[in-house]
């Protein structure tokens, strides 16, 4: 159960920045900053019921990374953030992280 809340709490990771450029973006600046705070108390409590089993420090690093790969995608196909070889690249490396952080969990 703990790796379904850590996965959980990586796409709410996902939901705080999200929040917080379509509170730049859009004119409902107050409910785009409310979904961003929502978004991180529920990624916050649901990173800490992961890391009742889960080590803290590959917790973490797959919260982040989800939170970091969800991001760069949502910046691509939402608001048409730039895309090159070199980025891409780097988000797959993130991503080959995440899952050897996950097979070398025991």
């Amino acid at each position: 159960m703990a790796w379904i809340y850590l996965i959980v709490a990586g796409l709410f990771e996902i939901g705080w920045p999200l929040g917080l450029k379509l509170s730049q973006t859009t004119e409902h600046k107050v409910m785009c900053v409310i979904f961003a705070v929502t978004s991180m108390g529920f990624s916050g409590a649901f990173l800490w019921l992961a890391q009742k089993t889960i080590p803290m420090g590959t917790a973490y690093a797959i919260w982040t990374g989800i939170g970091a790969v969800g991001a760069f995608i949502i910046g691509i196909l939402m608001f048409k953030d730039p895309t090159n070889i070199l980025r891409i690249v780097s988000v797959l490396l993130i991503v080959a992280g995440i899952i050897a952080l996950k097979l070398s969990y025991s």
